[in-house]
């Protein structure tokens, strides 16, 4: 399932960038939070038994990304590569199978991703053992986004080439489908929201707090839906759909100085309409954190920053009048989503409070409407 087309191929490190949910969870194999699952001797020499790498000469841990997703760094006499076992609930095999073939179609195509190295009994890119899956990619160096305008302007000439390239791929395996727009586990969390932050919070309960709490999901919830419907209106939900990357963000591109040298982690590539892509993209490339007391964040994007990439895009794919209008109304929603989802989960993001990063996320979405003339002349 999912031949690998090339005989290597790249690395895997991944961040999260200030306005992605937290991916790190208790593992269900190591025990303890934030204690890395860990491949063992014995199931590292099977695994490596099915591929034809060369003689190594060093094995070191890769402690990036997934707590529950264990990579090492394998290097040889001529290459370098890296080894990951999926966490569980990644591990679909069709799910896989997907992701697998759409990188070998794009890595056919000479986009700058990693190339999944094939086992060399039959050339597969994924390795099934114990009810696990193995990837092994040629590992390849770079560095992390360095915020300049020239790195945000290439980041969005490469998503446009990414979109112009699948533009007609057709998927031997089924995407998914879906997205942060009008998305029903975002209705669901806005339920379970005030109940959970009671929850986490049993020191902060009285009345006063609470009635705060279901102020703030109550405009979250509206503002939410209010985005949702005005990007309809200038008719998303009849633009066509195809594949997209979805988790554009930092952390899942490796640069040399200011060009993108590799896109990763396309676990989340599904069936949408490409603005989609676009709009969270020019968020994730834009926003501005503050560390771990939200209230210290600003409410403003990098305006600068979100002009840059939106041109880079252009400059390579065209967008048209009313998908840029859609786009601070899809930023809208995904602010809301990357939070809100989370948050009803666990009451808090990350290691930071979970109220609190809501209220801060109040404030950019309120200074995205206040400034949505301005967001949408960024082409003109």
């Amino acid at each position: 399932m999912g031949s690998a087309n090339h005989p290597n191929s790249t690395s895997t490190a991944t961040a999260v960038s200030s306005a992605s949910s937290s991916r790190s969870a208790q593992s269900s194999l190591t025990g303890p939070l934030g204690e890395r699952d860990r491949l063992a001797a014995d199931e590292l020499a099977i695994v490596l038994s099915h591929y034809d790498l060369g003689v190594l000469t060093n094995i070191q841990e890769f402690p990036r990304g997934s707590r529950r997703a264990p990579k090492l760094l394998i290097r040889t006499k001529d290459a370098v590569y890296l080894l990951k076992r999926r966490a569980v609930g990644k591990d679909e095999p069709f799910k896989v199978a997907f992701c697998h073939a759409l990188q070998n179609y794009l890595a056919e195509k000479q986009f700058p991703l990693p190339h999944l190295i094939g086992t060399k009994k039959d050339n597969n890119s994924m390795l099934q053992y114990k009810g696990n899956i193995y990837e092994i990619f040629e590992y390849i160096s770079g560095t992390g986004y360095n915020n300049s305008l020239e790195a945000t302007q290439d980041s969005g000439k490469i998503l446009a080439l990414f979109h112009k390239i699948v533009k007609d791929y057709q998927p031997e395996y089924e995407p998914p489908t879906g997205s942060y727009h009008s998305a029903r586990s975002v209705q669901m969390a806005f339920g379970q929201l005030p109940k959970t932050l009671e929850q986490f919070e049993p020191l902060r309960d009285d009345q006063d707090y609470m009635d705060e709490v279901r102020k703030t999901n109550a405009f979250l919830q509206n503002a939410y839906n209010e985005a949702a419907m005005k990007a309809n209106d200038l008719g998303l939900a009849d633009w066509p759909m195809q594949i997209c990357h979805s988790d554009w963000h930092p952390g899942n591109m490796l640069f040399r100085k200011t060009r993108v040298v590799a896109v990763i982690d396309y676990d989340a590539s599904r069936l949408c309409q490409r603005i989609l892509d676009v709009a969270n993209g020019a968020l994730q490339m834009s926003i501005i954190g503050g560390g771990d007391d939200a209230a210290h964040w600003p409410e403003y994007v990098d305006e600068s920053r979100f002009k840059r990439f939106l041109r880079g895009y252009d400059s390579v794919n065209v967008l048209s009048k009313n998908e840029l209008r859609t786009i601070p109304y899809l930023m809208i929603e995904a602010l809301i989503a990357e939070s809100v989802v989370p948050i009803a989960q666990t009451g808090s993001f990350a290691r930071i409070d979970g109220y609190g990063f809501l209220k801060m996320i109040e404030r950019k979405i309120k200074w995205v409407t206040e400034n949505y003339e301005r967001l949408v002349r960024v082409l003109d």
